[in-house]
């Protein structure tokens, strides 16, 4: 034991080896203030951009009562804006949720060209402003845009309609869920897809009994951020829409109009979206501490 130990054997540097990690398993007091001081910091930034303003747009929509409060998001307006929200989003996400699962199988399990074009391209919603984006469908859809003769022709109507809305979803919207399961198929591999072919198992079997059992908790955690993205969306939507109050209004909308003519109405509309966040929230986090071993497979 003295031999292993001797300076001249290397005996000072594994010394010094076990030194750090006796060290790192006690940190000294300078490392554990600041660590303590790191997240007073956090919690200081998170409480002051997130919690308060949240907090603000609640105590603004009762600060004139419980009464008024129900009146103002109970006005027809209003009322058909959630409806629409709900509508748009009920059906851009499954459009979504069929894109991912296509996407992420496509690019876990199969080697083609234009691989890294098609992840580029998913890629796409996040690098370009939701405006933009909403331009881009005017430029296509609208009424002189490059389809826009052949659907006037064709009584069809995309742009300031519920198509439009939709599209306008579903592009903002698309990376969520395929961005969730494309790292999750590749570390998990396609052996046991191959294992079922093998076995005699038809495409859907292996689809409904194996992929989709492996993937289903990081599916509903991509489905989770796309709901929440798609009915809070304002840029796309905002361009794409006409502003039609009672028709193409979608509750974002909706606050943005009542801003403009009754705050504290405004702040109730606001409210209702604050409340679906926070479920939105509360649903992601009840995932994350169930099923957070199998979201993480892939880190």
């Amino acid at each position: 034991m003295a031999t292993a130990l001797d300076p001249a054997l290397g005996g000072g540097a594994l010394m010094a080896a076990v030194a750090s990690v006796v060290s790192i398993g006690q940190p000294a007091w300078s490392v554990r203030i600041a660590r303590v001081v790191l997240l007073l910091a956090a919690l200081a930034v998170l409480a002051w951009l997130l919690v308060l303003p949240l907090l603000a747009i609640f105590a603004e929509a009762f600060r004139q009562g419980y009464a008024f409060y129900l009146d103002a998001i109970k006005q027809p307006d209003t009322i058909a804006a959630v409806r629409l929200t709900f509508t748009v989003a009920a059906i851009a996400v499954p459009l979504n949720l069929v894109f991912g699962l296509a996407a992420a199988w496509s690019m876990t399990h199969f080697e083609f060209r234009g691989k890294a074009l098609l992840g580029a391209l998913i890629d796409l919603p996040f690098s370009i402003s939701p405006v933009v984006a909403g331009m881009m469908l005017i430029l296509v859809y609208g009424k002189d845009g490059w389809l826009g003769s052949w659907l006037e022709a064709h009584g069809l109507q995309v742009i300031f309609a519920l198509p439009g809305l939709v599209l306008a979803t579903v592009l903002v919207t698309l990376p969520f869920v395929a961005r969730e399961l494309i790292p999750l198929m590749q570390a998990q591999g396609s052996e046991q897809e191959e294992a079922a072919l093998t076995l005699g198992a038809s495409g859907w079997q292996i689809f409904f009994r194996v992929t989709l059992p492996r993937v289903r908790w990081a599916l509903l955690y991509g489905v989770l951020l796309c709901n929440a993205r798609a009915m809070g969306e304002f840029g796309a939507v905002y361009v794409v829409s006409g502003h039609l109050r009672g028709i193409t209004n979608t509750l974002p909308l909706q606050v943005d109009q009542l801003y403009q003519e009754n705050f504290s109405a405004a702040f109730a509309a606001a409210s209702l979206l604050a409340l679906l966040t926070l479920v939105t929230l509360g649903i992601k986090r009840v995932v994350e501490w169930r099923h957070g071993d199998a979201l993480n497979t892939h880190l």
